[in-house]
């Protein structure tokens, strides 16, 4: 695949995360591109995402999903995105502020797709699959799962979710059509770390793949790769999602919104993302999460990024 073929899809939304300054992520890993001389932006071919933050400067939010209607908005222009991108043949590859945008990502691909089977690699220390009736602090950045997955786990809720807030949550978990995208089934965590007892709950119940960080430590990413490509052999195409959260923040950086200690080193998330690309039913490749407000070591975060962005497309041009 060309460099033509490529389509960098930029959305410095941060709206979804609870603290500030993921929307410039992706000037951060402009900068780092700069410094270590590549010429990475000007290869590849950008859209840009037309963001909402201003939005954070308003205080009246609802406090289990807060600025849902925001999040919506952005949503839908993702998916929309991702739906032409992908209609033009080409490999959309979004560079995204918070997480949250990956449910926008992932219901632009099954829009695309709609009759194939999607699975989810999901790279992360968090599991991204709370709901307004679990959610702790009501950022939607630890909601994406859910919504794809079309649940609420009610069985398991902390909060009280009112009128509103109920029309709101089915209206993100619709974007791009009703009902589930994916299935729990269909899923694979890499590096998750930092869930909450309502997510262990729906991890446990639904028997979710789960890689932990020590697994990849002592077989390596090749053999990780091999099995979680085999756990996915019926799904028809892959997403996977990298938020740079995976990766150790004492050994790399603190530059994310969510730090946790004990995850991969920049190695082992690099090599995981290249070989799992080097499996052509991956069809879309999105990073999150680079905080340059947050980094205790310049912009160390975003460097590390870049590496392994540049080495993953790389792989993915390969792929012809």
């Amino acid at each position: 695949m060309s460099s033509n073929k490529i389509v960098i899809l930029e959305n410095n939304s941060e709206i979804g995360a609870g603290t500030r300054g993921s929307s410039l992520g992706i000037a951060a890993l402009k900068i780092a591109a700069l410094k270590l001389k590549k010429n990475y932006f000007v290869k590849y071919k950008s859209e840009t995402i037309i963001d909402n933050n201003a939005l954070l400067h308003d205080y009246d939010q609802n406090s289990l999903a807060i600025n849902s209607k925001g999040v919506l908005d952005i949503l839908n222009k993702v998916h929309n995105q991702v739906v032409s991108i992908l209609e033009r043949n080409k490999f959309p590859l979004v560079l995204a502020g918070d997480h949250s945008s990956a449910a926008g990502t992932i219901s632009g691909i099954k829009s695309a797709y709609p009759n194939q089977r999607l699975g989810v690699i999901w790279i992360d220390a968090h599991a991204d699959v709370h709901t307004p009736y679990t959610t702790p602090s009501g950022n939607i950045h630890g909601m994406p799962l859910a919504m794809s997955m079309n649940i609420d786990n009610v069985e398991h809720r902390n909060n009280v979710v009112d009128h509103e807030t109920a029309g709101i949550w089915s209206e993100l978990k619709s974007v791009g059509g009703e009902g589930p995208k994916i299935n729990p089934s269909d899923l694979v965590y890499i590096s998750v770390r930092d869930a909450e007892e309502a997510e262990e709950y729906f991890i446990s119940e639904h028997n979710v793949k789960h890689v932990y960080v020590e697994d990849v430590r002592k077989r390596g990413a090749k053999e990780i790769s091999d099995e979680v490509l085999n756990y996915l052999k019926d799904c028809d195409l892959i997403y996977m999602s990298f938020d740079v959260d995976s990766m150790d923040c004492d050994l790399v950086s603190y530059g994310t919104g969510t730090p946790v200690p004990n995850g991969l080193t920049e190695n082992e998330a690099g090599g995981l993302v290249n070989h799992f690309l080097i499996d052509k039913r991956v069809c879309c490749f999105e990073m999150v999460e680079i905080n340059p407000c947050l980094d205790n070591k310049q912009n160390a975060m975003a460097e590390s990024a870049m590496r392994i962005l540049e080495n993953a497309t790389n792989i993915i041009e390969k792929r012809g």
